[in-house]
């Protein structure tokens, strides 16, 4: 059976526990009372399946000789997409402050290449993907994500899809009315406790 609405999709994160609520430090240094446990799907290969192909439906007549996804959950979804395309499947790996292709991992010039990832933010990992595609002369003929969950609109000079559209607020650390009251913050995806 395949999900192919809005509403669900987010079926999908609500019935894996995906969808949390609290005080949040979000990889990108913001926070937010909302997190999506990416997860907390993507441990259930049927679901993981049923996005991603929502995706590579999306992107079928795209021409994509690679799909690519930074690590973590980009490796699980570039992996499921690729699969559903026919085509090769690749991760890039945070080396300092930039991605890098390791273990002979590489693009063509000329490839055609759609970038895909979990949770859509503040766009940070999937601009680094871009800028690893565009050094190696590949083509970036897309972006595929799970949950668009930003507040403002990206621009990666190439079509946008996500699974889901849900903004979600977030607030810069010092005007965060959660650590006004007191709230404590959790770091998902660490030890999930809260911090000080």
């Amino acid at each position: 059976m395949i999900f192919n609405s809005a509403m669900n999709v987010e079926d999908i994160f609500r019935r894996s526990g995906a969808v949390l609520e609290g005080h949040f430090l979000l990889t990108s240094g913001l926070h937010s009372p909302v997190y999506w446990e990416k997860f907390r799907v993507l441990q259930h290969p049927c679901y993981t399946e049923q996005l991603c192909q929502l995706i590579s439906r999306n992107f079928s007549r795209s021409n994509i000789e690679i799909v690519a996804g930074p690590t973590t959950g980009g490796i699980i979804l570039a992996h499921e997409v690729g699969r559903q395309l026919d085509v090769r499947s690749l991760f890039a790996e945070k080396e300092g402050e930039k991605r890098v292709f390791k273990r002979g991992f590489g693009v063509k010039r000329g490839e055609r290449v759609l970038v895909v990832d979990d949770i859509l933010t503040t766009g940070k990992s999937v601009r680094e993907v871009l800028d690893l595609v565009n050094e190696q002369g590949g083509i970036v003929a897309g972006v595929g994500v799970l949950v668009d969950r930003s507040e403002q609109e990206h621009n990666f000079d190439a079509p946008l899809f996500s699974c889901l559209r849900s903004v979600t607020i977030t607030y810069n650390p010092q005007d965060c009315p959660l650590c006004a009251a007191g709230i404590p913050i959790i770091k998902p995806g660490s030890s999930d406790q809260p911090t000080k």
